[in-house]
């Protein structure tokens, strides 16, 4: 019988080569955000998620054996998304693990980022892809991590720009940073890699780092571009240029959002070669980068293209706010929910009072009802404790929404997210006030929490 594998990310390069490659082998079920238009005429099933919602997630793994997670800092898809892109991959990846969990997956295959090998400091991207690898794997479900540099074929996002660049620059003075190291590696090469891991058990809870066997740098990947597009390009470095600077140019050259950019420019400040420990014990005839590239330049094989979907209506006015929370003390999730509304009452000075009776929190000015959550306690456990929006002055949609503490990465970090909110204010005055406001208060809260005084410990058992 053959396995059951969902794709979560099945849009993205990865994922779309993989199901071109092995739809055959496998009975495979592709996420997506938006629902296909002609699902019939597809190779595999298709099936809408919301990968915010753990609900929605568990649904979509029911009935598999693996996961592969290729889920990369998603796009937003409400009209106000406050927060960072690490604190929203940590809280995807945290959903996915749970609902794997629940689903009794046998193992989920995660395809991240090689760690450096340098002195330098982390990049964010490449820390986020770190962080999002142990929270996939804090739980039961066995993770395959595989960590890969560059990974070179037709329409990927990271050779595409090396593609633009050649094409529109000749001449590129390039930053002293592109002579960092790394080992690209072809993307059929990289798929034999996946393929090979799935319900391998040598592979669970370690890291697999994956690459080709010449060790490059940016600079000579971009001259091997040059040469196979027979485009005269004079290719040098400058010291002064910074990461910055190079993102800005980079996304106006070559027509790429900064979105997509970042991660690239920010980790190719990295050595970026295999930990001989975490290698593949595969035996794989590594395809060259000349070769690499020629192909992706030159593809033999029909490029796969993602099905049609429908556009997903943007819901009028929803917000969703993801805030990362420094937890030193190890507090739980019931804690801060029963601290936050004391602490919040003083400090606002009682103007704003906040109650919390273990069924409700209620925020008042004097006796105008400005919010009030309900706990669902069938939802909520020792790690996430979560909050249904069900009225007040501030809140337009009363049938959605929902507030929720998480405890993420080991208790080190709470998470406070607000989703599907929808303001009564009008959209420009809530935009400059209560949403300010409220990441302000996080703030606070976060400050707060680093020193909470004995006393109010007591109060909140």
């Amino acid at each position: 019988m053959k396995k059951k594998i969902v794709i979560a990310g099945a849009t993205g390069f990865i994922g779309k080569w993989f199901i071109k490659k092995y739809h055959k082998d496998y009975k495979i079920t592709a996420l997506s955000r938006n629902k296909i238009k002609n699902p019939s005429n597809e190779i595999v099933e298709w099936k809408q998620v919301d990968l915010y919602s753990i609900s929605s997630t568990t649904s979509a793994l029911k009935g598999a054996d693996v996961a592969i997670y290729l889920v990369h800092s998603m796009m937003p898809s409400t009209r106000l998304n406050q927060g960072d892109f690490e604190d929203t991959d940590i809280l995807l990846a945290d959903n996915f693990s749970r609902a794997a969990q629940d689903c009794g997956l046998k193992q989920i295959i995660y395809v991240g980022g090689i760690l450096p090998k340098d002195d330098q400091s982390i990049s964010k991207h490449l820390k986020s892809r770190y962080e999002v690898e142990k929270t996939l794997g804090s739980r039961k479900t066995p993770l395959t991590s595989i960590r890969a540099g560059i990974i070179i074929g037709p329409k990927g996002s990271s050779f595409n720009i090396v593609q633009k660049l050649v094409e529109k620059l000749p001449v590129m003075a390039c930053p002293e940073w592109t002579k960092s190291l790394n080992q690209p590696i072809d993307i059929l090469n990289a798929l034999e890699i996946i393929k090979w891991s799935i319900g391998n058990k040598r592979t669970y809870n370690k890291p697999l780092e994956i690459g080709g066997k010449q060790t490059i740098t940016y600079m000579d990947l971009l001259k091997i571009t040059a040469k196979k597009m027979k485009k005269r390009r004079l290719i040098f470095s400058l010291s002064f240029i910074t990461i910055g600077l190079s993102k800005l140019w980079v996304s106006i050259i070559t027509g790429t959002s900064k979105f997509l950019v970042s991660p690239l420019v920010e980790s190719l400040k990295h050595k970026m070669t295999l930990n001989p420990e975490n290698s593949v014990d595969l035996a794989i005839d590594y395809i060259s980068v000349e070769d690499s590239v020629e192909k992706a330049l030159n593809p033999k094989e029909t490029v796969p293209k993602n099905p049609e979907f429908f556009s997903k209506k943007r819901k009028e006015n929803t917000v969703r706010s993801v805030q990362r929370i420094a937890n030193p003390s190890n507090r739980t999730t019931d804690f801060i929910s029963r601290i936050y509304p004391i602490w919040l009452t003083k400090r606002f000075a009682d103007l704003i009072k906040a109650n919390f009776d273990g069924k409700f929190i209620k925020f008042s000015f004097f006796s105008l009802l400005l919010l009030e959550l309900k706990v669902i306690k069938s939802r909520s456990d020792d790690k996430r404790k979560l909050f249904y929006i069900t009225g007040g002055w501030l809140v337009k949609r009363k049938s959605l929404g929902w507030l929720e503490f998480r405890s993420v990465l080991n208790n080190e970090y709470m998470i406070a997210g607000i989703h599907e909110f929808v303001p009564s204010l009008p959209w420009y005055i809530y935009k400059y006030t209560q949403a300010k406001l409220h990441l302000v208060v996080m703030k606070r809260f976060e400050k707060f929490l680093s020193s909470v005084p004995k006393k109010y410990s007591k109060r909140a058992k």
